[in-house]
């Protein structure tokens, strides 16, 4: 551990909001003993009752006041930790203040966001003032995006080692049981509204380059559909479009962009969710497709979407605790080089993907950054899990139970 200089060494904020709380439990039993830890929110009486809640070793843990609408109370909670990990969310409505002191005070920083207009946000204004700072401003550390994220930097770093060329025809495809959450619905709503009423929202949504740090630099290969088509796979699976697919693969290709194009500069990338094989497979594939196109369409659509919102889980609310539990991801993703070789990597987990496995990513993020700096990637600014975190996060994760594995296919 580094040698201490703030009050503390990792401040969890939004400690009271559902996932906020589970991140908290991992935290309570796979931080070390000795690591100064603290939990943020608005309000102190919630954030006494989460901690009443959690494991013992959390009973000593500070308890910090904090609203992402005072500024003030923003700049004190970043200088007084190392490292702050935030599900305050939407984050396109609370995020940006959160990333500004962190990036002011050159504290270390992670989310959950899968909000691509916020980290384009963040990137535009707050990179050049996180490496200043020497602040790590890491998105994306939930099953947005780390999944996708550390599975291709396993499968580039397997093709160096063999020399086999640049990553040239990637496909992610990710099956997986679970639930969902008020706060994914309303980030979801945000992200509609502001493309409904934003030309500029529409056209970073389109880009599948819309996260690059330097557009002009981006190479002309075109980039798979967000928007999979039901196709059958070659193992004779059906696979759909995911859901997950716009912001992951914008996170996927923001790395290869700050690595110098390390992937290689014919890199394609594109993610589908899987189904069955056969007849059945067929079915699932098509009714997702339909269901996710059917959902979407309501949701932008104000009366259609009073009609869901009676059904859709409320904010601060989420899966069952059997739901969690039971729930698994697998993210399977093939690769070919140009030197001809193709790799297949595995990023599985148990629990469910955005809630119990979410935890465990977050929750290890927030300790890397806090435990390992010396390991570390040596670099700053607006990262991603893999620039950030690389090898270091591959390996906690594994530890604790997920499985990252990579392996020739031919």
């Amino acid at each position: 551990m580094e040698t201490p200089a703030r009050d503390h060494d990792l401040v969890l904020y939004g400690a009271t909001g559902f996932v906020g709380e589970l991140i908290a439990g991992h935290l309570a039993d796979h931080a070390p003993a000795d690591l100064r830890v603290g939990l943020a929110g608005r309000s102190r009486e919630k954030l006494e009752a989460v901690r009443s809640r959690l494991p013992a070793g959390a009973r000593g843990w500070t308890l910090i006041e904090a609203d992402s609408s005072d500024p003030d109370s923003l700049a004190s909670l970043a200088a007084s930790t190392r490292v702050l990990f935030t599900t305050v969310g939407p984050y396109v409505k609370h995020g940006l203040p959160v990333v500004e002191a962190c990036a002011r005070a050159g504290t270390h920083y992670g989310d959950l966001t899968g909000e691509v207009s916020f980290v384009r946000d963040a990137i535009d204004r707050f990179d050049a003032l996180a490496r200043s700072s020497g602040a790590r401003i890491v998105h994306a550390c939930g099953y947005d995006s780390i999944p996708s994220d550390l599975a291709v930097l396993l499968l580039h770093q397997a093709a160096e080692a063999d020399g086999a060329g640049g990553l040239t025809d990637v496909r992610l495809v990710a099956t997986a049981r679970g639930g969902i959450s008020g706060g994914t619905i309303d980030s979801m709503r945000g992200q509609l509204d502001g493309m409904r009423s934003d030309d500029t929202l529409r056209a970073l949504a389109r880009d599948p380059y819309s996260l690059s740090p330097d557009h002009t630099r981006e190479p002309s290969t075109r980039q798979p559909s967000d928007v999979a088509r039901v196709r059958r796979s070659e193992d004779g699976h059906w696979t759909g479009p995911f859901i997950m697919a716009s912001a992951n693969t914008r996170i996927v290709r923001r790395s290869n962009a700050l690595q110098n194009w390390a992937y290689g500069r014919s890199f394609r990338y594109g993610e589908a969710m899987g189904a069955a094989r056969g007849p059945k497979g067929a079915v699932i594939a098509g009714a997702t497709a339909l269901g996710l196109g059917a959902f979407m369409g309501a949701m932008a659509l104000p009366p259609l979407r009073r009609v869901l919102d009676r059904a859709l889980p409320a904010p601060g609310s989420g899966p069952s605790e059997k739901t969690r539990r039971t729930g698994w991801f697998r993210s399977e993703v093939t690769a070919s080089t140009e030197g001809g070789r193709r790799y297949r990597s595995v990023a599985a987990g148990p629990g469910d993907p955005g809630y119990a496995a979410t935890a465990v990513m977050a929750g290890e993020t927030a300790l890397a950054l806090a435990l390992d700096g010396d390991r570390l990637p040596p670099r700053s600014g607006s990262l991603t899990p893999a620039t950030a975190l690389g090898d270091v996060l591959v390996e906690r994760l594994r530890a604790a139970g997920h499985t990252y594995e990579v392996s020739r296919l031919d």
